[in-house]
C-alpha cells in the first residue's frame, strides 16, 4: 500500500488530493496548520476520520520529522497564497518552510520514493504573445507608469507592438511579479533542484486558477470565482480590477487532483515544471457574469479604475506536456461554477470579506489607481 503525506491537505487543493489518494487505496498523512485566515472554523468536516492529520506548520523541525515516517511521497501543497499585504510570511512560509522540509529529508535520509510540489501560473511575468511581426515573444511585466494611464495593453517587447495572447508554455522566463510569485518560484526550483542532487525523483505542478468546492468563503485575498460568489450573494457587485478583460485559465480542483496523482504514478514528468490547466482564457468580466447567472442575482460588475502592480493581463496554460503524460481536463467551466455554488449555497455566514480586505489593500500600496487625467 502506497503512503502518502499532504502538507496542506484541509485546504481547497490539498483535500481533493488526500480524497482522491484515499479512493485509490492510499494510506494518507494530512499536516495543516489551519491557517485561520482561510479555516476559521478550525478543523474542516470535509477531513476523512481514516486520514492521520497532524496539526502543525512546516516550521516545527522535530514534527515535520515525524509526519515524513513510513511515506512514499510528498504532496506538498502547503502555502500561504493570494494577493495578502505580508512580505515576511510569504517567504517564511513557502519559501523558508520548503526549504526547511528538504532539509529534514536529507539528514534523516528518508527513503521518499517522490516529491510533488505546488507551484502556480504566478511564476511568470506577461505569459507569452504573439507579434504581427516577430511571432511569439515573451513580454516583461507591463511597467508602473503605463498602468497608472489606465493602458492595460500589452506590448512586443523588440518594436512596441500591441500583442495577443498565446498559450504560455514552460520555457517561458520566469521571476515571479508579487512577493507570492516569488515564493513560489523559489519553492519549485528548491524542490527540483534538491531531488536531482539527492537522486529523488521531483515534480512542479504549475497550477492555473483553481477553483471548486472547499475553496474558502472566508478568505478575501484569493479566489476571483469564491469572493465574486459571496459579493453577489450579499448583493453587491463584483469588483473588476483593470477593465475586465484580463484572462485567466480556470482549473476545477477535481482535475488538479488528478493531476498530482498522475505526478505519483508516472515517470514522465520527473524533473519538470508542468503546466497544469484548462489550455482556455476566459476573461474576468465574463466570470462575473456567468456567476451572475448561475445565481440569478443579476448586479453589473464594476471596475474603478483600479489595478494590482505586477499582475499579468493573459494567461492561458499551454499544457502539451502534460497532455503527452496522459493527463486530460475533464469538467468544463460551466459545471465547475454550478457545482462550486451548489456548495456555497449549503454554507452558513456567507458574508462579504471583500470590502475591507480592499481597503486594506488600497492602504499598503497592493491596489493602485488610474491617475486622473
Amino acid at each position: 500500500m502506497k503512503r502518502a503525506l499532504v502538507t496542506g491537505g484541509a485546504g481547497l487543493i490539498g483535500s481533493h488530493v488526500a480524497d482522491l489518494l484515499r479512493r485509490e487505496g492510499w494510506t494518507v498523512r494530512i499536516l495543516d496548520n489551519l491557517e485561520p485566515q482561510t479555516h476559521r472554523g478550525g478543523r474542516p468536516a470535509w477531513i476523512a476520520p481514516d486520514c492521520d492529520f497532524v496539526e502543525a506548520d512546516l516550521g516545527d523541525r522535530a514534527t515535520i520529522r515525524a509526519a515524513l515516517e513510513g511515506i512514499d511521497v510528498v504532496f506538498h501543497q502547503a502555502a500561504y497564497g493570494g494577493y495578502m499585504p505580508e512580505i515576511a510570511k510569504y517567504v517564511q512560509v513557502n519559501s523558508l518552510g520548503t526549504a526547511q522540509m528538504l532539509e529534514v529529508i536529507r539528514e534523516a535520509k528518508l527513503p521518499l520514493r517522490k516529491v510533488i510540489v505546488a507551484s502556480s501560473q504566478a511564476v511568470y511575468s506577461e505569459g507569452a504573445g504573439h507579434c504581427p511581426e516577430h511571432g511569439r515573444v515573451y513580454p516583461p511585466v507591463r511597467p508602473l507608469e503605463q498602468l497608472r494611464r489606465g493602458d492595460w495593453s500589452v506590448h512586443c517587447p523588440i518594436c512596441g507592438a500591441v500583442i495577443s495572447s498565446v498559450p504560455t508554455p514552460e520555457e517561458a522566463p520566469i521571476g515571479g511579479e508579487t512577493v507570492y510569485g516569488l515564493t513560489k518560484v523559489d519553492q519549485e526550483k528548491l524542490v527540483l533542484f534538491w531531488g536531482k542532487q539527492l537522486g529523488i525523483p521531483t515534480v512542479a505542478l504549475r497550477y492555473s486558477c483553481t477553483y471548486g468546492p472547499r475553496q474558502s468563503i472566508f478568505n478575501p485575498y484569493t479566489g476571483v470565482i469564491a469572493i465574486f460568489c459571496t459579493r453577489l450573494l450579499n448583493r453587491l457587485p463584483p469588483i473588476l480590477y483593470e477593465d475586465g478583460e484580463q484572462t485567466r485559465d480556470f482549473s476545477f480542483v477535481e482535475d488538479i487532483a488528478r493531476a498530482n496523482l498522475l505526478a505519483a504514478e508516472t515517470d514522465a514528468l520527473d524533473g519538470f515544471a508542468v503546466n497544469i490547466g484548462s489550455g482556455r482564457g476566459v476573461s474576468i468580466r465574463e466570470i462575473a457574469e456567468q456567476i451572475s447567472d448561475a445565481l440569478g442575482i443579476r448586479i453589473p460588475p464594476e471596475a474603478r479604475g483600479e489595478f494590482r502592480p505586477g499582475e499579468m493581463r493573459h494567461l492561458t496554460s499551454d499544457i502539451t506536456r502534460v497532455r503527452a503524460a496522459g493527463y486530460e481536463p475533464k469538467v468544463e467551466l460551466a459545471d465547475g461554477i454550478g457545482r462550486y455554488l451548489d456548495w456555497i449555497r449549503a454554507q452558513k455566514d456567507v458574508r462579504d470579506y471583500f470590502s475591507e480586505a480592499a481597503e486594506i489593500l488600497r492602504h499598503k500600496g497592493i491596489v493602485h489607481r488610474v491617475a486622473p487625467t
